[in-house]
């Protein structure tokens, strides 16, 4: 996941861009923009000292590149599930003692052992959320809940769609579409996959993450994969936008905190992790960021609008999210084969 727009200026003020700060009461984070508001960073040194520097990564991939080139001095990261069992396995981040922290009886039962964490030593929760659709529904005003708003859209909507520049994301839908398993290594379904997204490329204008929700607002398209939060931010721009949680499934996600091996500043880390275990904190980064929160007794500060929004709550009638964990490497030299050919 996926997420940029913010703060530039002042993170240009704080830090050279690559150029962890050294100090003692200081965590160097990895984060990506628009994930945490500036005033509640400022609230976290005011209260504990500790001062956080955000250098932007735009994508996991981006976080595990700069990692395994090593010498970066930096103290934690925001990974996304599957990215924290990688960086796990080799040995780029360490443990955290997470299940020690004193606030970790906040945590919510669904990330107690979760399967990139099964010991709850790496990983605080920082923000869930889904990958799903989003339509106009001023010019699609009956969307199909399908996938099939991606590879057999309407006619009003051909030209006028944005797909996520990532690689799981698109693929998984094709999969999806399909009616085939995730993690998938069978040729002749993967030969099918590639032929449907070539195909379906027609009709799309973008293939584009981060903008997807000025995509939209814009109009200059009207069916868009989007993470929830951004969805819920761009409804509220336009309020005949519609979040839809297609029939054939769609992805759920977890974003956490996790300390990097080697970190100058643990024990900063270490209090960060456990600040943002408190229901009030957790509550003030969802209601920043739209996406949910990983603690318990949050519901008490969470704005309004977030108790009844549809893409900070999951229908009844909608399918559960699907968690897609790491896949073997085999799979993904695939899975870079396809993309690589669909960029082309």
């Amino acid at each position: 996941m996926i997420r940029t727009t913010w703060g530039l200026s002042t993170l240009a003020a704080l830090a050279v861009a690559g150029s962890p700060v050294s100090a003692d009461e200081i965590i160097n984070l990895y984060n990506y923009a628009d994930y945490m508001s500036q005033e509640q960073m400022d609230r976290f040194e005011a209260e504990t000292g500790i001062r956080i520097v955000v250098d932007v990564i735009d994508s996991n991939e981006t976080l595990l590149a700069r990692l395994q080139a090593g010498g970066t001095n930096y103290d934690a990261a925001v990974a996304t599930d599957y990215m924290v069992q990688v960086l796990a396995r080799e040995g780029l981040i360490q443990p955290a003692g997470v299940s020690e922290l004193e606030n970790f009886g906040n945590l919510s039962p669904a990330f107690l052992s979760p399967y990139y964490d099964p010991e709850n030593q790496y990983a605080v929760p920082f923000q869930t959320g889904t990958t799903s659709i989003m339509v106009d529904t001023a010019v699609i005003a009956d969307p199909p809940y399908s996938l099939s708003l991606l590879f057999d859209p309407p006619e009003e909507a051909k030209g006028r769609i944005n797909v996520h520049r990532d690689m799981h994301d698109v693929i998984n839908a094709g999969l999806r579409y399909l009616g085939y398993d995730r993690c998938n290594a069978n040729p002749e379904e993967l030969r099918e996959v590639n032929d449907l997204l070539l195909a379906s490329k027609d009709n799309w204008r973008s293939i584009n993450a981060d903008g997807s929700r000025e995509l939209l607002v814009s109009g200059d398209v009207v069916v868009s994969q989007i993470w929830s939060g951004l969805g819920m931010r761009a409804r509220e721009d336009l309020p005949s936008l519609q979040y839809i949680y297609t029939d054939e499934g769609y992805t759920g996600w977890v974003d956490s905190l996790v300390m990097l091996d080697g970190a100058p500043n643990a024990e900063n880390v270490r209090v960060f992790m456990n600040w943002l275990l408190e229901p009030e904190n957790a509550a003030e980064l969802t209601n920043w960021a739209r996406f949910g929160a990983g603690v318990q007794g949050v519901e008490a500060f969470l704005d309004a609008d977030l108790q009844e929004a549809v893409e900070a709550n999951i229908p009844a009638s909608a399918p559960p999210p699907d968690f897609v964990p790491t896949c073997p490497d085999d799979v993904i030299a695939l899975y870079d084969r396809i993309w690589t050919n669909l960029l082309r």
